[in-house]
């Protein structure tokens, strides 16, 4: 498995950009099923898998990829490069995709999914080089506890005591608005940012859930106990952040601890399903255009993203003197007389 690509990862990464192309491009965002939308603060929807599954699959990937280019002892000039390089592209794609189009730069969003992405990668990256896996699972351990403690038990200025149901009364919105400021943050939200600084800490333990699910994969046990390890560890993953999730909610926004832990837990389990189906059993025809799509994800997600601006930017005539734009006319003049809105939304 070394020298190998792990289908049933590459399989796992497209069905989840797959999922994120179609949540983040509906025909119009007044009409979409609730299963397709984030929750709007605390609570959890399927849509609100697909950013932890994305960077669990990021970190899954590591330990092949950098893996057999560690040499002896530790890891040469070569591997810290590759992890730099890589980090610089996809935080400066995603940089050029909240640019577009107006090139605003006093203006610009600095944090964004693709910028989190990088950053998690970097550190997911440096830790995997220089800690075991138990070392490694320590660390989650401790930093999902450090960023609960923070999250509940430091003040914040203005506010009679640290309040999570709150999006202004928490340690997370306000390093936000101090360093970022409202100028550089998410612009719905302007008091906090869902990619932001200090959420960006449990979102590193996703990624490095992934990569201890790399690793497990790695070994020379039989497969048939690699699936079966990922899908155990991941139902008690799941029951952790279930149960966690009472003190300290679901909530995508801030990436608590307790959501961290229940998406790293389906996210175990998803991969060792599709460890079991596609790299055990052999089913492979069905997976073949999901497997296109996860070899390509990056671009696949940069495309998309730059397409749907696009479609938006362009204005075209819309009767009585208006202008609509090109995404808004296909979806009345070509899908909505299709079916009913909701239903012509999602195609």
């Amino acid at each position: 498995m070394e020298s190998e690509r792990l289908v049933s990862l590459d399989v796992f990464r497209g069905m989840t950009i797959a999922g994120m192309v179609v949540v983040n491009n509906p025909g119009t965002w007044s009409a979409i099923y609730s299963p397709l939308a984030h929750a709007v603060w605390h609570g959890i929807t399927p849509t609100d898998f697909i950013f932890p599954f994305f960077l669990f699959i990021v970190g899954s990937a590591i330990p092949f990829s950098l893996g057999k280019r560690i040499k002896a002892g530790g890891a040469d000039r070569a591997v810290f490069a590759k992890i730099i390089r890589r980090t610089i592209v996809i935080f400066t794609l995603g940089i050029l995709l909240a640019l577009i189009p107006k090139f605003d730069f006093a203006n610009l969003r600095i944090p964004g999914v693709l910028q989190r992405i990088a950053v998690c990668y970097f550190f997911a990256s440096i830790l995997f080089l220089y800690l075991d896996w138990k070392k490694l699972a320590i660390l989650s351990a401790v930093l999902l506890l450090l960023y609960w403690i923070l999250m509940t038990l430091v003040p914040v200025p203005g506010c009679i005591t640290p309040d999570i149901n709150s999006k202004v009364c928490n340690l997370a919105a306000l390093l936000d608005r101090v360093a970022l400021t409202e100028k550089h943050m998410w612009k719905q939200a302007k008091v906090f940012d869902p990619e932001g600084i200090l959420s960006t800490i449990p979102a590193i333990v996703s990624t490095l859930a992934g990569v201890l699910a790399g690793m497990r994969l790695k070994r020379d046990n039989p497969k048939l106990e690699k699936a079966f390890g990922l899908l155990a560890t991941g139902i008690c993953l799941c029951a952790l952040g279930y149960i966690w999730n009472y003190s300290f909610p679901f909530n995508k926004s801030l990436w608590t601890s307790s959501y961290a832990v229940y998406t790293g837990g389906l996210a175990l389990c998803f991969l060792g399903f599709c460890f079991w189906v596609i790299d055990i059993k052999g089913y492979t025809k069905w997976a073949f255009p999901f497997r296109v799509f996860g070899m390509n994800a990056l671009a696949l997600f940069v495309l998309s993203g730059f397409l749907s601006k696009l479609l938006i930017l362009i204005k075209i005539d819309g009767g009585e003197g208006k202008l609509i734009s090109l995404q808004s006319a296909i979806f009345k003049s070509v899908y909505l007389p299709l079916a009913a809105p909701i239903n012509a939304s999602l195609l």
